[in-house]
């Protein structure tokens, strides 16, 4: 009887979790069913997909080649970043006049008009911190990519990564861009740049760059467990 008993949680994906505390030299990775709200710990060896122990819902599955696609889609992300601030993103026609802006200039022009919360709302959530996110990930995934040790501070820079999403909000600007273009269009000829189109990949790209990063994978890789 005892034997079989071995066998049966030898199988189980999943270990009930238990007060928290040193297992090795790593604390136990525990996580809360979002179904039944039971606590599950995560054995050393954990599978590439995780259920619950008690209603079996799924707590985690790995994603295939996380590391190399997260640090290519970032990678092109920066590209994509770099096209949408140095070319026009919009040019505007009337009565002979043209006048082009780009995204930062923009910014200025808001600046200039006494809006400054909203140029500095602007430049903080379709700038400043999509480029963080950019630069945090390529500083952590290039060496995990090439089998190095993670780079210094790698897991605060992560950590910081996660925390500034939600100020990430190119698709709010963009959506806000598209209404505009509505709104004028009868008043003068609106003209898309190039920048309009590389923003635009750049907010599914980012998007995909995300979806494919695995954190607890990532995790894993910086030891920090």
């Amino acid at each position: 009887m005892a034997p079989s008993m071995t066998t049966n949680k030898q199988r189980s994906p999943v270990d009930v979790a238990s007060p928290l505390g040193s297992a090795g030299r790593h604390r136990p990775r525990v996580t809360a069913c979002p179904d039944c709200d039971l606590l599950n710990r995560f054995p050393e060896d954990y599978r590439s997909t995780m259920l619950c122990a008690r209603c079996g819902a799924v707590l985690y599955k790995r994603r295939p080649n996380s590391i190399d696609r997260s640090l290519a889609l970032t990678f092109a992300a920066l590209v994509l970043f770099l096209l949408s601030n140095s070319f026009p993103f919009l040019a505007m026609k009337s009565g002979g006049f043209v006048q082009e802006t780009t995204l930062l200039t923009g910014i200025r022009e808001l600046w200039k008009q006494e809006l400054q919360g909203l140029s500095l709302l602007v430049l903080l959530t379709c700038v400043l911190t999509p480029l963080a996110q950019m630069l945090g990930l390529l500083y952590i995934l290039a060496p995990l990519k090439w089998g190095r040790r993670p780079p210094a501070g790698a897991a605060r820079i992560f950590r910081l990564v996660q925390e500034i999403a939600p100020w990430g909000m190119m698709e709010v600007f963009m959506m806000g861009i598209l209404v505009a273009l509505v709104k004028l269009g009868h008043m003068a000829t609106i003209v898309p740049g190039v920048s309009v189109y590389s923003f635009g990949a750049l907010i599914f790209v980012m998007a995909a760059a995300f979806s494919c990063l695995d954190p607890l994978l990532l995790w894993d890789r910086l030891d920090l467990r």
